[in-house]
């Protein structure tokens, strides 16, 4: 059997981080067993589904490294699924309905207030239908075949059909719902695995019998805990956190993929540079039933330390060109984002002003200025430099070294000055140091 997942958004919005999450877990499942991940777009609502939204689940899913073996949309399988309709109403296990929602509410507080179950409660067959009204479809669930499969994730599952009320799948209006369409397309295009959120369980103990009736064997599902914000839920602004916030704020795609691979596992979150190792880790096995806590300070600081790691070739073409590979690799232990590196284009290369030096800061930085035309800029200038001025002033410590650095960079902290002042030109630092110094 080929392992063949898939991601099946809605056009209907932005993908936000539990879309992703989603997504990302299809696809590492797919790549590990060397399989197939797929994209389904689920535009059967025609009215909300906007071109602009599809777009932009290709762009994000490409932004993460989310490679597609194949793409289809369900706009264009409605001959299928009204074949499929047609066979299953054949079968007797669709029929037709013609409650209104305000009668099937008024049935169900009635259920409720007897203190039973709000189950749909089916008319007897043969019923006459009313005339000039367009009837809706439900799936007749088979109340003698109880439920049950083996989740990746939760476990034995086990469900008593005469419990849940029979779904409708298609409306008045002959538009199509959830449930049987996805079925219908996960056996058109053999799906072996459905992973997705926990709030699907329920859908899911329905989809089982209709893949039966279908005459298929069901994937093997795993349903995954939902995401919850660090104050104990999701927040509406989190749940709408979209792959173009994080984008502006310069959040690493691969920073996002890590936090997200092992999110709602036991597993410690690693600042890793490709998507090897979450290929190699993926294992529904170790997914708990708790809820994944997401939290974008986390995710910030994990950016900054795959930042840390990651070699000039994989953010070349997003660096200025003034910033080589060795000033990139002397800059990056203190960006939070690739962004940041422009502002280092001006320590390097100038122009800036140094700050005004503190009087008492003045005879370290002449000492130095004076000291810097007779350093070899190509060996070990840093230590050069210090050496002279503190043999010159016998400032040493911070008294030494800070008012340098600030000199230099017009900043308190930043690289280690050894590896950053042989990427500055001598006559540039030179400047600097005298400019600082008053002199």
């Amino acid at each position: 059997m080929t392992v063949t997942t898939r991601f099946a958004p809605s056009p209907t919005g932005h993908l936000h981080v539990g879309n992703v999450r989603t997504a990302l877990h299809n696809w590492l499942w797919a790549r590990k067993h060397g399989g197939r991940f797929l994209l389904r777009i689920d535009d059967t609502d025609l009215e909300r589904s906007k071109e602009e939204y599809v777009a932009g689940i290709r762009a994000d899913l490409n932004w993460l490294g989310l490679d597609v073996d194949g793409e289809v949309r369900q706009s264009m399988r409605f001959a299928l699924y009204e074949a499929e309709f047609e066979k299953l109403k054949a079968a007797g296990r669709v029929y037709a309905c013609y409650e209104t929602p305000e009668e099937l509410e008024i049935r169900r507080k009635i259920l409720l207030s007897r203190g039973l179950p709000p189950v749909y409660e089916r008319k007897p067959e043969g019923a006459p239908a009313p005339e000039g009204v367009a009837p809706h479809w439900r799936f007749r669930l088979d109340h003698d075949a109880p439920i049950e499969w083996t989740d990746l994730i939760r476990g034995p599952q086990h469900f008593e059909p005469r419990t849940m009320s029979d779904p409708v799948v298609r409306r008045a209006d002959g538009s199509w719902l959830y449930l049987l369409p996805s079925v219908i397309d996960d056996i058109a295009m053999g799906i072996s695995h459905v992973v997705r959120g926990e709030d699907h369980v329920s859908n899911t103990a329905a989809q089982v019998q209709m893949f039966a009736a279908l005459g298929a064997a069901p994937p093997a599902f795993a349903h995954e805990a939902l995401l919850v914000g660090t104050e104990g839920k999701l927040s509406k602004r989190l749940g709408s956190l979209g792959m173009d916030a994080l984008r502006e704020r310069g959040i690493e795609p691969i920073a996002l993929a890590a936090l997200l691979a092992r999110l709602g596992t036991s597993d410690p979150v690693e600042p890793v540079t490709d998507m090897a190792p979450l290929i190699a880790g993926i294992d529904f096995a170790r997914f708990g039933r708790a809820p994944a806590r997401f939290d974008e300070a986390e995710l910030a600081l994990l950016g900054q330390k795959i930042l840390h790691h990651t070699d000039y070739a994989a953010v070349a073409d997003r660096l200025p060109a003034a910033i080589d590979a060795a000033r990139w690799n002397a800059i990056r232990p203190n960006l939070a984002t690739v962004a940041e590196a422009a502002d280092w284009v001006a320590v390097f290369d100038g122009p800036f002003v140094p700050p005004a030096a503190d009087a008492v800061d003045r005879p370290v930085l002449a000492a130095a200025a004076k000291a810097a035309p007779g350093i070899d800029w190509g060996a070990d200038p840093w230590h050069a430099l210090t050496a002279a001025a503190k043999a010159a002033t016998g400032a040493k410590g911070r008294a030494l070294f800070l008012p340098l650095r600030r000199a230099l960079t017009a900043r308190d902290h930043g690289p280690d000055m050894a590896e950053l002042l042989p990427l500055i030109a001598k006559e540039e630092a030179i400047a600097r140091l005298a400019a600082a110094g008053g002199s």
